[in-house]
C-alpha cells in the first residue's frame, strides 16, 4: 500500500484546477494509504472543499461519513476544527441545507458516543445556526437554552459568547428585540471577560449596529458598522462587504447620500467595489433625487442585492413610504380639490396605490381631508385650530381639586 508524504498531497492540490476528477481520485487514494495522519488530514480536507466547489453534497456527506475512524486518530481539539469546516462548506453549495442539518445532527450523536464534549458543544452551536437559517426559530432557541445552561456549569466563555450572539441573532428574527438586546449585552459581557477574536468582535459590533438600526439610532449604528467593517476588513472576511452595505444604509437613512459616495470612493471600500455597492449607490442616487421611479427602479435592478437582504430590505421599504409620502404632500400642497389621477400622474405611479397611500396619510392626521371616490378626487382640508378650552378647564378642576384636599387635611389636623 502507498504512503504519501504532505508534499505529495499539496502537489495534488496544484493540479485541483486543471484535473478536478483526478485531484479526488489522488485524494481519496491518500486517505486509503497508510499515510501518517496529517497527511490524510490535509487530504481530507481538501477532498471536502473540492466537493464543496464541485457542488457535490451527497459525495461530500458520504466522505464525512466514511472518515470518522480517521479523526479518531487526530487530537480532539483539531478534530473538532475538522469536523466543523467539512460541515461548513455545504454552505457553498445551493439547496443543501437539509442535508447539513443531517449530516450535523448525525456529527452530534457520534460526538456524544466517543464523549466527544467540545467538538459535541461546537457542532451544536452550529446546528442552532442553521436552524435560524432555515428559520426554525423555535428549534433554534431551544437548542440555544441548552447550551446555555450546559456552558455556563462548565464556565467555557469562548463557545458561551458564541451561544449569546446566536440567540440575539434568533430573538432579532423573530422580532423581539428586549430580548436580542439583553443577549448581545450577556455576549458583550462575556467577551470583556475573556480574549475575543478579531471576527468575533466584528460579529458583536455588526449586531449592535443592527440593533441600533432598529430602534433609528442610525448614528450609533453607523459607528458599529465601521468598526466592524475594520474587523472584517483586517481579516480579509467576505461578510465585510455586508457590513459596508449596512454602513452605507445609515448614511442614506440620515439623509446624508453625498457621505455615501464619498465613502464609496474611500481607500477602505475600493477594494469591496461590485454589484451589491452599485445597488447601495443606486438607492443613494435615488434618495438624493427624491424620486420614487429611480427608487424604484433600482430595487427592481439590484432585487437579488436588497430585497434578498431582510434588514436592508425593512429600511429601504420605511425610506420608500417615508419619500412616497413627502412626494406627495409637496404635490397636493396648491391644491384644495385635485383628481386622484392627477397626483398619480405627477407622482408617476399607479393610482391605486396613491389613493391607498392617501387615504392611510388621512388616518394617520399627516394632513387633513377627504377622498372623493365618487368624483375621484381628493378634497383638502386647512389645519383645523386647535381649541385649548378643554384642556384648560380640565387644569383648572386639576388645581381645584389639589385646594380642596389642601384644605381638608388642615381641617383634619385642628379638629
Amino acid at each position: 500500500m502507498s504512503v504519501f508524504s504532505i508534499e505529495q498531497v499539496k502537489q495534488i492540490e496544484a493540479t485541483e484546477k486543471t484535473a478536478a476528477a483526478k485531484a479526488v481520485e489522488e485524494y481519496q487514494k491518500v486517505l486509503a494509504s497508510a499515510s501518517d495522519v496529517a497527511a490524510r488530514e490535509l487530504a481530507l480536507t481538501r477532498l471536502g472543499q473540492l466537493l464543496a466547489t464541485q457542488k457535490d453534497a451527497a459525495r461530500l456527506a458520504a466522505l464525512v461519513h466514511e472518515q470518522r475512524p480517521l479523526l479518531l486518530e487526530i487530537a480532539k481539539a483539531k478534530a473538532a476544527r475538522v469536523v466543523r469546516n467539512l460541515i461548513d462548506q455545504f454552505s457553498s453549495i445551493p439547496g443543501a441545507l437539509d442535508t447539513q442539518v443531517k449530516v450535523c445532527k448525525e456529527f452530534i450523536e457520534w460526538a456524544v458516543t466517543e464523549k466527544r464534549i467540545y467538538l459535541k458543544q461546537s457542532l451544536e452551536t452550529r446546528l442552532a445556526s442553521l436552524y435560524l437559517d432555515n428559520k426554525m426559530y423555535g428549534d433554534s432557541l431551544a437548542l440555544v437554552a441548552s447550551l446555555n445552561k450546559e456552558l455556563k456549569r462548565l464556565d467555557d466563555k469562548s463557545v458561551l459568547m458564541e451561544v449569546q450572539l446566536l440567540e440575539s441573532r434568533v430573538h432579532h428574527a423573530t422580532r423581539n428585540l428586549p430580548k436580542a438586546r439583553a443577549a448581545l449585552t450577556s455576549a458583550r459581557t462575556t467577551a470583556n471577560s475573556i480574549y475575543c477574536p478579531p471576527l468575533m468582535q466584528a460579529q458583536l459590533d455588526q449586531q449592535s449596529g443592527i440593533l441600533h438600526a432598529e430602534e433609528k439610532d442610525y448614528k450609533t449604528a453607523y459607528s458599529y458598522f465601521y468598526e466592524a467593517l475594520e474587523g472584517y476588513s483586517t481579516q480579509d472576511d467576505s461578510r465585510a462587504v455586508l457590513s459596508l452595505k449596512y454602513l452605507l444604509l445609515c448614511k442614506i437613512m440620515l439623509n446624508l447620500a453625498d457621505d455615501v459616495f464619498s465613502i464609496i470612493n474611500s481607500k477602505v471600500a475600493v477594494k469591496y467595489a461590485g454589484v451589491d455597492i452599485e445597488a447601495m449607490k443606486a438607492v443613494a442616487t435615488a434618495h438624493q433625487n427624491r424620486s420614487l421611479l429611480e427608487f424604484e427602479q433600482s430595487m427592481n435592478k439590484f432585487k437579488n442585492e436588497l430585497r434578498n437582504d431582510p434588514i436592508i430590505n425593512a429600511h429601504l421599504d420605511e425610506l420608500y413610504d417615508s419619500l412616497l409620502q413627502q412626494n406627495l404632500l409637496r404635490v397636493i400642497e396648491p391644491f384644495s380639490r385635485v383628481e386622484i389621477a392627477h397626483v398619480a400622474q405627477l407622482v408617476k405611479l399607479p393610482t391605486n396605490q396613491v389613493e391607498t397611500k392617501l387615504s392611510q396619510m388621512i388616518l394617520d392626521s399627516v394632513f387633513y381631508g377627504i377622498l372623493d371616490q365618487g368624483a375621484g378626487c381628493l378634497v383638502v382640508f386647512e389645519d383645523p385650530e386647535h381649541d385649548k378650552t378643554y384642556e384648560a378647564a380640565l387644569d383648572t378642576l386639576k388645581h381645584m381639586g389639589n385646594v380642596v384636599e389642601s384644605l381638608y387635611e388642615k381641617a383634619a389636623i385642628l379638629t
